[in-house]
């Protein structure tokens, strides 16, 4: 994983500018979504800046140091404001392009491994329609046309209600048996129990 440490006021990396960048290495295969990276700064009295990222799984850590800041001049540093005010519409459209793009990957993703793993609880016809709208938000994701990515990403939420449905109508089931095992009959010794205690209460108001 490459930590990218930048400086400046838009919402996109390619209009600030890279103070330093390194590697978390060590992190072990796992599946999309799983790893969970802490990054912290910390900027000393002497304008030093220590980076470091944290894999929360392994324990892995791995730190920069920045020395003498970012070396701008004010004037540069107002230059690059106005920049970031004259580039704001296009650096939102980006930003905008990019989440889109990131949900429509963890939906492509996250859909064909529940297909993969309950898709015979569906019929033929429903994983067909399903498989076939994850390939056209695929093709999709090639290009950059935010509305057809939104437009296949909506298509493909829609087809998967029913493999949606299917997962939780199993999981339901698995819960109910589980809940339902637990509900037999007394044992023999609380029935004992109970009736000694009936008698004992009677035998104290009589």
């Amino acid at each position: 994983v490459e930590v990218h440490v930048l400086q400046g006021e838009s919402e996109m990396a390619l209009y600030n500018k890279t103070l330093g960048k390194f590697q978390l290495v060590g992190i072990p295969p796992a599946p999309r979504g799983m790893p969970q990276i802490e990054v912290t700064f910390d900027i000393d009295a002497n304008g030093i800046i220590n980076v470091s990222a944290k894999d929360l799984g392994t324990g892995n850590e791995q730190q920069i140091k920045i020395e003498g800041g970012s070396g701008l001049k004010p004037d540069e540093v107002e230059q690059m404001i106005k920049d970031a005010e004259a580039h704001a519409d296009e650096a939102r459209r980006l930003r905008e392009l990019a989440d889109a793009k990131n949900q429509a990957e963890s939906l492509a993703y996250a859909t064909e491994k529940s297909l993969k793993d309950h898709g015979d609880k569906l019929d033929e016809a429903e994983a067909s329609t399903i498989e076939g709208r994850v390939m056209e938000l695929k093709q999709a994701l090639e290009g950059d046309d935010l509305g057809e990515i939104k437009a296949k990403t909506e298509a493909l939420q829609e087809a998967s209600q029913k493999l949606a449905e299917a997962v939780y109508a199993q999981a339901a089931e698995a819960q109910q048996a589980s809940a339902g095992g637990g509900n037999g009959a007394p044992d023999s010794d609380d029935e004992v129990i109970e009736d000694a205690e009936v008698v004992d209460e009677e035998a104290k108001t009589s």
